[in-house]
């Protein structure tokens, strides 16, 4: 980059003093640095004639590509300045398809107030694809709830949530105040595809007190939801998913199976300022205090 310079410099002032003086270097340090330019480009790119100095063919066939190296340079470093003052601010978060977004909005808005140029890119993805995608750098942060992560990656944990059995009104769960989980033995269900139940509970190490009648798989909440509405079934979903009007729901106890909403980062690396602005503000956010 300093030859690019010093080149660019000598075509302004056809003259390798002045040039110089330019660059705040000395003559012969610039005299070098267009001589090694000139043998990595495979000729001489200035002629001298007594006091006048002239751009060679080679050199003027160079000038508008090392011109465009040196403008890109200058736009890189611009852009970085940019980035670590968080006057640009890209973040690409992964977010976990189960999670819902009432309590995330509140805190996105939060956000956006200390970090105003924000420029924030979600990507759903089940949880252990946004492991995967973590791991490769395809996204820079992610909110995850599962029970166990591998151990190159760091949860920082926000909040917990306990899973409920969804229904429709007129079930006989609405007579209950809370749904032990051997009640759901034998009731038709429908099952989320990506919900994490089963693996929490696996984690508890006990044995599963239920086998239900799988009527309907879909990975969209909004049709579970509508065939529940439908009468189809039952489903059991996390406490602070978004429900459609009609959808009642109890909590599961005997025992009561919780998931912990953690923000995931990759161990050991490096984060960016606005992954440490975000990180700090969800620690301190009353998450509790979100309806």
């Amino acid at each position: 980059m300093h030859q690019v310079r010093y080149f660019l410099a000598v075509c302004e002032t056809l003259n390798f003093t002045r040039a110089a003086e330019l660059c705040h270097v000395a003559q012969p340090s610039l005299t070098r640095a267009i001589k090694k330019l000139e043998e990595e480009l495979g000729g001489p790119l200035f002629r001298r004639e007594r006091s006048r100095t002239h751009l060679t063919d080679l050199g003027r066939l160079m000038l508008p590509h090392l011109a465009q190296i040196q403008s890109a340079a200058q736009a890189a470093a611009a852009e970085a300045d940019e980035y670590h003052c968080m006057d640009k601010a890209p973040l690409r978060l992964g977010v976990m398809s189960t999670i819902g977004p009432q309590r995330l909005v509140t805190f996105f808005d939060r956000l956006r107030s200390e970090i105003p140029s924000l420029e924030l890119s979600l990507s759903e993805a089940r949880g252990r694809d946004l492991v995967g995608q973590l791991m490769d750098g395809d996204i820079d942060i992610a909110l995850i709830g599962l029970p166990i992560y591998p151990e190159r990656l760091d949860a920082h944990s926000l909040y917990d949530e306990r899973y409920v059995i969804g229904f429709r009104k007129g079930h006989r769960f609405e007579r209950l105040p809370s749904v032990p989980i051997r009640e759901l033995d034998r009731e038709d269900y429908l099952s989320r595809t990506h919900c994490e139940f089963q693996d929490y509970y696996d984690a508890m190490g006990e044995p599963v007190p239920f086998e239900v009648n799988i009527r309907y798989s879909s990975e969209r909440e909004d049709w579970v939801q509508a065939m529940i509405l439908a009468g189809m079934g039952c489903a059991i979903m996390p406490e602070f998913l978004p429900t459609l009007p009609g959808l009642a729901t109890r909590v599961l106890v005997e025992p009561e199976v919780n998931r912990t909403i953690s923000l995931v980062t990759v161990a050991g690396r490096r984060y960016s300022p606005i992954v440490e602005t975000l990180l700090s503000s969800a620690q301190k956010f009353d998450w509790s205090g979100v309806a």
